[in-house]
């Protein structure tokens, strides 16, 4: 019984592992600038995985749409507008910078100054007060 559940799981990773492959060009120029596209594009299932890396459905979608868009003669830019027109800004791993984006790149700077502060407050705090030794 052991044994057919591990073979079972095994082939269910070999599956998936199978979809998950990223059909190339024959062009060798076009295929490294579809692979540098699709890793740069988030998968909106995984939202931690580029469309290249994550074996779920949306994303085998998803590839497959930005090949055709390839083939169709549109730009990378083009083709990562038409994607934010239709899923919004954050399946860009970099998205653009503008006003409905300004928190998201603002955010490490904001966070970053606020641990400052807290810590600059925390250590005047403990600067203050007395040592041990002084204490009776």
């Amino acid at each position: 019984m052991y044994r057919i559940l591990l073979l079972s799981g095994l082939l269910i990773g070999i599956v998936q592992f199978a979809g998950a492959q990223i059909e190339g060009f024959d062009d060798s120029a076009v295929d490294e600038r579809y692979r540098d596209l699709i890793h740069t594009i988030r998968c909106m299932k995984c939202q931690n995985q580029s469309i290249a890396e994550s074996p779920v459905d949306q994303a085998s979608d998803l590839r497959r749409q930005v090949r055709e868009l390839m083939l169709d003669g549109r730009s990378d830019g083009e083709i990562r507008t038409y994607l934010a027109d239709r899923y919004g800004d954050f399946i860009n791993y970099r998205p653009p910078l503008k006003p409905t984006t300004w928190l998201l790149w603002g955010a490490p700077a904001l966070l970053l100054i606020g641990g400052g502060v807290v810590f600059v407050r925390i250590l005047r705090d403990r600067l203050q007060q007395p040592l041990d030794e002084d204490i009776g």
